[in-house]
């Protein structure tokens, strides 16, 4: 049995998060999508005025065996700030061995730590295996509320005015 631990993700790391988001673009079938890349995410996730973060989990030998990114939140109803999960990942090779487990009940100590009123997420309604791990859990899906994106030229169009 392989024994995890789970820590802060650094800048160091950002080869092994860009290799995660594409693996689960991949998974997704949106390989195609993903622009980030190594300097990018290291911009983005450990550069000045960063607001979101990342914590990895590997075997005792330093085995990257899994990732989650993640960031603040805000909640006008609750006065509080939320947790948000922006990407859940674990490795093929590591899957059924409860890291998804781990790493989900990792950010949901940050959460309370940190006087957290929600800890959220999004998940592909086609994707059975996560929504199985997120029901056990005791998760709940959020069906009434319908998610929004404006991006790229739609983005920039709407900016412009």
């Amino acid at each position: 049995m392989t024994d995890y631990r789970i820590r802060a993700a650094s800048a160091g790391d950002a080869a092994t998060i860009l290799r995660f988001i594409r693996e689960l673009a991949d998974y997704e079938n949106a390989l195609d999508e993903v622009a980030a890349t190594e300097e990018t995410v290291a911009a983005s996730l450990f550069g000045e005025g960063s607001v979101t973060r990342a914590v990895i989990c590997e075997t005792e030998e330093g085995e990257p065996a899994g990732s989650a990114v993640f960031f603040k939140t805000y909640s006008t109803w609750q006065a509080k700030n939320g947790l948000y999960l922006e990407d859940l990942y674990v490795t093929p090779a590591h899957r059924g061995a409860g890291v998804g487990r781990m790493l989900l009940r990792h950010l949901a100590r940050i959460a309370v730590e940190e006087g957290c009123g929600r800890f959220e997420w999004s998940v592909l309604d086609w994707n059975a295996p996560a929504i199985r791990v997120y029901e056990a859990l005791g998760a709940e899906p959020q069906s009434e509320w319908i998610r929004y994106r404006l991006d790229g030229d739609k983005l920039e169009k709407f900016a412009a005015g």
